[in-house]
């Protein structure tokens, strides 16, 4: 299968419209990748919202992968799960096992070196690696990686998206850089026009 290049991340907190709006003006904007993160939600909460963004994206061919709970994606029928690094390659492979051959299995990755080995022992359909550049949103994550860590990591063949202080005017650059596409979160979430936002996302990443 081949990945649409913008990922976007909610954050519904990025905001004062209501999440659902947001993914809507996106998806209208071309973004067809969401993953679904929120993790302060209750459970049923983060259940029904789930099922909402199912619902936006079906009509556009669309794609949503739920952040770090595997039951909760085989409960919404999402397509997927973005699992923490933390979860390592049984993660991977228990959250194959449970959702079955056709799901998206993602995971959060902060070095070459993460990448590298969960593309050896396979399982994974992709991956983001994160911070690409400097950004508020990943203090804990150490120092950028920058463009050199994208080129590295895409001799290994899993495909990665570059998180982490990533706009339009420089999505590009890591795609030049061997990354299969883009992850954003406040690009998309916090400004006043995401349907704008996804637009010049798209074009820069080609």
């Amino acid at each position: 299968m081949a990945l649409p290049p913008l990922l976007v991340v909610t954050d519904r907190h990025g905001a004062d419209r209501p999440l659902r709006e947001t993914v809507r003006a996106a998806v209208a904007g071309g973004a067809r990748f969401v993953w679904l993160r929120d993790r302060d939600l209750g459970r049923d909460a983060r259940l029904d919202l789930a099922r909402d963004l199912i619902a936006i994206l079906a009509p556009a061919g669309g794609y949503l992968v739920v952040g770090g709970d595997v039951d909760l994606a085989a409960e919404t029928g999402a397509h997927g799960v973005h699992l923490t690094g933390s979860g390592g390659i049984e993660g991977i492979h228990a959250a194959r096992q449970r959702l079955g051959p056709a799901a998206l299995i993602g995971f959060s990755a902060h070095s070459v070196a993460e990448i590298a080995a969960a593309a050896a022992a396979a399982g994974a359909d992709y991956a983001t690696l994160s911070p690409i550049f400097p950004t508020a949103s990943k203090p804990g994550y150490g120092p950028a990686l920058g463009l050199n860590a994208l080129r590295a990591a895409s001799v290994h063949r899993l495909p990665v998206f570059a998180l982490g202080g990533i706009d339009a005017d420089n999505a590009r650059a890591c795609r030049e850089s061997g990354s299969a596409g883009v992850a954003v979160m406040g690009g998309a979430m916090r400004g006043p026009d995401p349907r704008g936002a996804a637009v010049r996302f798209l074009a820069s990443l080609g």
